[in-house]
C-alpha cells in the first residue's frame, strides 16, 4: 500500500508540473504579474500588458500570446501572438506565424497563413485562405481567398489568365483566387 501511495503521489507531482496552467492572470507588465510569462493561462487574463501562452479570454491594453494560443483576445491598442486560433480585436492585431479565426481592427497582420477573416482598414496575410474586408487588402499568395475593398493585391495571381478561378495581381473593389 505504501508503494502504491508513493507512485500515486509521484504521478500527481509530475502531472501538475507538466500541466502548469493557471485559471487567471492579472498583470501590469509581463514581468509584474501574478504568474510569469511562461505559465499557460486557461481562463481569464486581465492586463495592462500581458504575455502568456493561453487558452483564455484576454482583456487589456496590450495582449501578448506566446506559443500556440487560442481564445478571444480583446485590447485597446495591440494584440500579438506567435500562433493563434480564435478572435483578435484591437487597433492593431499581429500574428507572427499562423492565425485561424477572425482579426478585427484598424490594422490586421498575419505573417504566415491566415485561415479565416480579416476586417479592418489595412489587412495583410502571407497566405490567405478566407476573406479580407478592408480599404487595403494584401495577400502574398492565396490558396482560396476573396478580397473586398478599395485596393486588393494578390501578387501571385497572373493578369486575367486564370479566370474564373483567379482574377489579377491587383484590383479595385474585389479580387480572388479560388
Amino acid at each position: 500500500m505504501h508503494k502504491l501511495m508513493t507512485v500515486l503521489a509521484s504521478a500527481a507531482i509530475v502531472g501538475s508540473v507538466a500541466l502548469a496552467s493557471e485559471p487567471i492572470q492579472l498583470s501590469l507588465t509581463p514581468e509584474i504579474a501574478i504568474f510569469d510569462r511562461n505559465t499557460r493561462i486557461e481562463g481569464l487574463a486581465l492586463s495592462i500588458w500581458g504575455e502568456n501562452p493561453q487558452s483564455a479570454l484576454a482583456l487589456g491594453i496590450v495582449n501578448g500570446s506566446a506559443g500556440q494560443s487560442a481564445g478571444v483576445s480583446w485590447s485597446w491598442v495591440l494584440n500579438y501572438a506567435d500562433s493563434y486560433e480564435g478572435v483578435q480585436w484591437a487597433f492593431v492585431n499581429y500574428a507572427k506565424s499562423d492565425f485561424l479565426g477572425w482579426q478585427g481592427g484598424f490594422v490586421n497582420y498575419t505573417d504566415g497563413s491566415l485561415k479565416g477573416f480579416q476586417s479592418g482598414v489595412v489587412n495583410y496575410a502571407g497566405r490567405l485562405t478566407g476573406l479580407q474586408l478592408g480599404l487595403i487588402n494584401y495577400a502574398e499568395s492565396a490558396k482560396t481567398g476573396v478580397q473586398i475593398g478599395l485596393v486588393n493585391l494578390i501578387p501571385s495571381n497572373p493578369w486575367f489568365n486564370g479566370l474564373p478561378d483567379e482574377l489579377a495581381p491587383a484590383m479595385i473593389f474585389v479580387n480572388w483566387r479560388l
